[in-house]
């Protein structure tokens, strides 16, 4: 039988045991003095990323959790997750609620509640192909940084003591709009650091988290559908439990304004095509390796049930806003590696004051406001706020490809 996390652990990360395990000991102190018996929200718990985080902080026995998410079905499986999962403590009050973090209701929630001691947003766009027109463009930047501001207003009425906001390695100098997009969160929910605390995170990829390449090879498979993978592409590779871990340290051990990002060496960048070679062994399959979608779609669909060649097409990338390499700082960042084990900390960068930030929202929204805005304008705005933002338009995007 195929084992996702024992595939993870031997293929994709190669290590046994969480690379934060070191980390999570080191400090359990400190984050039991921290989360025991306080009262968490999580928004965006449903998604991989979030429902780790949530996994990773019930281990520390906080007095209730609040999620809030959009994903109806994600939240029902969240709660048959943490309920099933042997020696994990679950509060008797956790909660869920389906709605947008936007809306009055979750406003209502969070006054009646007089806020939570912790803090967590994970509600985002993330995925690059989120960027393929006008209309889409508006929706991530509406989620990522304008929704998130008005998120941020609303905790100045009953300040957390601990917020943490998600971010991406792709806010690294961005060359995609949902990078940037991330990057301007960065500077947005920074800008509240004088009035409560603030960390975030930049990671890598999350193997086999929810709409990844990778999760997309589970539904093809079971679809007899073939497997599509770029071949040029490389990226770093945490597990999902190393996802929950990183974002929970970031919030609770980080001074505010502090950026964590994970401890991976260049040389542990892993291409798709090559995760995918290793996925369709664990499957039991020998790989056909076709020069094209029609002939592997072709092949797939004349495939047996008890065939043991399953088909598979690699490419080089082509489409807008794909980065060849991941990288979690920059130039002029001040880093510290030796706070921690297995966690770098970007201790300091060049931030926009609110003011500035206000002024971009505000031009944005005066883009967004006209019924003939482009894209363009949009880009070029960013590049005025972001000035190393290297978009590059290839006039193709990820919803064009299988």
């Amino acid at each position: 039988m195929f084992n996702l996390n024992r595939f993870i652990s031997d293929s994709v990360t190669f290590r046994p045991i969480s690379m934060f395990a070191t980390d999570i000991e080191a400090n359990k102190g400190k984050l039991i003095e921290e989360i025991k018996d306080k009262r968490v929200c999580v928004i965006g718990g449903a998604g991989s990323i979030g429902s780790s985080f949530i996994k990773a902080v019930l281990r520390f026995e906080p007095a209730s959790v609040v999620v809030v998410d959009l994903n109806e079905n994600g939240l029902a499986e969240l709660v048959r997750d943490v309920r099933s999962t042997e020696g994990l403590y679950v509060p008797d009050e956790f909660r869920c609620y389906t709605l947008n973090f936007a809306d009055p209701i979750f406003e209502r929630i969070f006054r009646e509640e007089k806020g939570f001691d912790i803090v967590a947003n994970f509600s985002a766009h993330k995925h690059v192909r989120s960027e393929k027109d006008r209309y889409s463009v508006q929706a991530l930047i509406e989620n990522n940084d304008i929704k998130a501001k008005k998120l941020m207003d609303l905790l100045m009425v009953y300040p957390p003591k601990h917020f943490f906001c998600v971010s991406t390695d792709k806010a690294a100098n961005p060359v995609n709009i949902m990078g940037a997009s991330k990057r301007i969160m960065e500077d947005l929910v920074m800008a509240y650091n004088k009035y409560f605390k603030v960390t975030t995170a930049r990671f890598a990829n999350v193997a086999f988290s929810n709409g990844s390449l990778p999760d997309g090879w589970i539904h093809r498979l079971q679809k007899k559908q073939p497997l599509a993978a770029p071949s040029d592409v490389r990226r770093y590779f945490v597990s999902q439990e190393e996802s929950g871990q990183i974002c929970m340290l970031a919030c609770i051990l980080g001074n505010g304004g502090e950026v964590f990002f994970p401890k991976l060496g260049e040389d542990q960048m892993l291409t798709f095509s090559s995760i995918c070679d290793d996925f369709v062994k664990a499957e039991g399959f020998e790989k056909k390796e076709c020069v094209s979608d029609d002939e592997a779609k072709k092949y797939a669909s004349e495939m047996s049930f008890e065939s043991t060649v399953y088909p598979v097409v690699y490419f080089n990338s082509d489409t807008t806003g794909e980065k060849a390499f991941e990288e979690f700082y920059v130039p002029g960042e001040k880093i510290d590696m030796n706070r921690y084990s297995a966690l770098g900390v970007v201790e300091q960068t060049v931030r926009h004051e609110m003011e500035e930030v206000n002024l971009f929202f505000e031009k944005l929204e005066v883009i967004f406001e006209k019924e003939d805005f482009t894209k363009e304008q949009v880009v070029d705005a960013i590049k005025e706020f972001i000035p190393n933002f290297e978009h590059e338009e290839k006039g193709k995007n990820l919803d064009q490809k299988m």
